[in-house]
């Protein structure tokens, strides 16, 4: 998993330049420029417009998305004995 400041980096070579980045948010690339993380009022469209999941975008604020169960090929859920190995 990447840090927050990773994923901001990311965002912006996802729609090609920190220009177009900043054009796309409405905002300037100025106020783009102080930032070290997304500002949490800026997630989701920073998700909407490069497709970064917010949980990567801000960690602290959006967990991650719960993984499925485990199923064993006999479609019932692992024992504590299947888990361990």
């Amino acid at each position: 998993m990447s840090t927050p400041q990773e994923a901001l980096a990311r965002a912006i070579a996802a729609v090609g330049t920190a220009a177009e980045f900043s054009r796309r948010m409405g905002i300037t690339e100025q106020a783009i420029s102080q930032w070290e993380i997304v500002p949490i009022l800026r997630v989701l469209t920073v998700e909407r417009i490069t497709s970064i999941p917010r949980h990567e975008l801000r960690p602290d604020v959006y967990p991650p998305p719960p993984t499925p169960p485990q199923v064993t090929t006999d479609g019932q859920p692992p024992t504590a004995q299947e888990r361990v190995a």
